[in-house]
């Protein structure tokens, strides 16, 4: 029994480093795609500001992120950042949309 038990603590030593080595690669990735993400979010705002077209909601997945982020849930973090780029940006279209729509309308 002696004998073996070395060998079977290597046995789930080894994979256990690796697990926490892993881990710890993914959470500094994780981070480093959430402040990549967080940028973005924040550019496609910064336009929508200067279209003067910034939606109450953006702001508010924007602060999501930030609190995810905080609690390094950079999942959840990511996922809010996307959201409120997606959200810029859709606030982007509309402004510009707008901007030339209202030709088309007819005077009744």
């Amino acid at each position: 029994m002696r004998i073996l038990l070395p060998g079977l603590t290597r046995l789930f030593l080894v994979p256990t480093a690796l697990l926490i080595a892993g881990a710890a690669a993914l959470g500094e990735s994780g981070e480093a795609e959430f402040k990549r993400a967080y940028a973005a979010a924040e550019a496609a705002e910064k336009q929508a500001g200067s279209l003067r077209n910034q939606w109450t909601v953006t702001e508010t997945s924007l602060a999501e992120a930030r609190t995810a982020a905080s609690k390094s849930d950079y999942t959840r973090a990511i996922g809010a950042a996307k959201e409120a780029e997606a959200l810029a940006k859709a606030s982007i279209f509309q402004a510009t949309g707008e901007k030339e729509a209202w030709k088309d309308l007819k005077i009744r």
